[in-house]
């Protein structure tokens, strides 16, 4: 097997920052478009676990804009032509914590689709 073999990192590098383009204008649709529609797409929020794609399309309807973000050491691993791993960091301006996002992607016949996903924010603790 080929890890990041460079074309499909740059492919997955496209659609990564088409996500965060249709994430930051906040259009639901296009979100939608770049996860698996399948009951077993999975997406860990901050505040919610959504099992399936029609949790996720609804979750996306209860909310009208994402806070403006900044990325940062955004990591991609393609495992072979059809699957790969993206982990970035993210901050949101005046808000100290650390967040982070994982996604797996795999290849599909529609194309590269968002199959698990998970977001989180780290807990700064002073000892």
């Amino acid at each position: 097997m080929m890890i990041d073999d460079l074309a499909v990192t740059e492919e997955l590098r496209a659609a990564f920052e088409g996500y965060e383009e249709a994430l930051m204008r906040y259009d639901p649709a296009a979100l939608d478009a770049y996860f698996w529609r399948d009951a077993r797409v999975v997406r860990f929020g901050v505040a919610e676990n959504l099992y399936g794609y029609n949790a996720i399309s609804a979750y996306r309807r209860t909310r009208t804009s994402v806070p403006a973000r900044t990325l940062e050491n955004t990591r991609i691993v393609a495992l072979g032509s059809h699957v790969a791993i993206v982990n970035t960091e993210f901050r949101y301006p005046g808000d100290a914590r650390t967040g982070r996002q994982s996604q797996t992607w795999a290849r599909l016949s529609e194309g590269w689709r968002i199959v698990a996903a998970h977001v989180s924010f780290k807990e700064d603790v002073e000892k």
